[in-house]
């Protein structure tokens, strides 16, 4: 079977370097915040070419803190898209504040600019864009409304790690960047972890009392959370940080490869890459108008693939409570029917990739 991931050939090349950093934190016996920690917050949050970061439990952690760390009030607006992981909607109700989407592009999958201005309203606090599948929103005009209307920015980097926008690393551009180190990330760690990063050092540091119980010192000034990162992970990070950049371009030399294997198949569209942004592919995703069929097909062939994601936020039943009617978000709808992702990592072989495409092409070739 060819995995959608594989993070035992990542331990392979990996492994031995890793299991001799972490028995240092084992030898030193301190398991939550330490050195450790701290190391790694700077040098992640300078890798994102931002101030400062606050290392912390998940990824969904950190984008709840975001919204809490720049003052969300009950009742106030937060607008995002309908096409992401629940934890970015999440994040907004357990702050208290009140989702608002915007419907998408169809070939980035990201937020679309074009929909943003007329969601704004009185109560708008932030603007929550996601990163989906490795590829930056579009910031510029995002940017730009945003400042218009005096809200926040927060990304959801969670699947965007090294990923850049006109030069810009993402978690850069807005006011706070979120990131997921989740296992099967672009830069995963053995378990739960997640950062987040600003230039915004008021921010951070009350992210960081409000992730440490509210405390400060032997002060706890107000009830927090247990949303603390642990130094194994943080150490862990920071082994495969240095590994990161030469990863992402393996990401996309192996997008590349799928790209000019499918180019010709017909039913099959492929990722766009947007102009003046740098994709480091966490997920290869297709689209296909049989895409039920395909996965079985694949399945046949021992090739797994996945759907990410096969309905939109607001058709969930965790958010029927919005009272969003089918049809409200016709492009996230009709995308979230065709995607499918295939396998991607950099482990991958090259081989395999061409195995890969050769079983779709035979899908195509023999429906017809």
């Amino acid at each position: 079977m060819i995995p959608l991931v594989d993070l035992r050939r990542e331990f392979e090349e990996i492994g031995e370097e890793v299991m001799n950093e972490i028995s240092k934190v084992f030898k030193k016996g301190i398991f939550v915040k330490g050195e450790e920690v701290e190391e790694f917050e700077f040098n992640f949050a300078n890798f994102c070419q931002t101030k400062c970061g606050a290392f912390l439990s998940s990824g969904t952690s950190g984008l709840e803190l975001a919204l809490r760390g720049i003052g969300l009030k009950e009742g106030e607006e937060v607008i995002t898209t309908p096409n992401t992981f629940i934890a970015t909607v999440e994040a907004i109700t357990h702050a208290k504040g009140r989702v608002v989407f915007v419907d998408i592009d169809e070939k980035t999958y990201n937020m679309e600019p074009n929909f943003l201005e007329s969601k704004i309203t009185p109560k708008t606090k932030a603007i929550l864009p996601v990163h989906l599948f490795g590829q930056p929103c579009d910031m510029s005009p995002i940017v730009e409304i945003a400042k218009r209307h005096k809200l926040w920015i927060i990304e959801d980097a969670c699947q965007a790690h090294g990923a850049k926008y006109k030069g810009k690393m993402v978690g850069s551009i807005g006011d706070v960047g979120v990131f997921s180190f989740y296992p099967s990330k672009n830069l995963g760690a053995y378990g739960n972890a997640g950062m987040v990063v600003s230039d915004n050092e008021e921010v951070i540091k009350r992210i960081k009392t409000l992730a440490n119980h509210g405390r400060q010192g032997d002060l706890h000034l107000e009830e927090g959370f247990n949303f603390r990162g642990n130094t194994l992970q943080a150490k862990i990070l920071s082994t495969k940080l240095k590994y990161l950049n030469k990863w992402n371009q393996r990401r996309r030399k192996l997008a590349s490869l799928y790209n000019e294997c499918l180019q010709e198949v017909e039913e099959i569209i492929l990722p766009y890459e947007a102009p003046d942004r740098e994709h480091v592919y966490h997920l290869y995703v297709i689209q296909t108008e049989r895409r039920e069929e395909l996965k079985q097909w694949l399945l046949t062939h021992k090739i797994e693939s996945k759907i990410h994601y096969p309905l939109p936020l607001h058709l969930q039943p965790a958010y029927s409570y919005l009272g969003i009617k089918k049809g409200s978000f016709p492009v996230a709808e009709r995308v979230c029917k065709r995607i499918l992702s295939l396998p991607i990592f950099p482990q991958l072989k090259e081989e395999e990739v061409h195995y890969i495409s050769s079983v779709i092409k035979q899908f195509v070739n023999e429906s017809r």
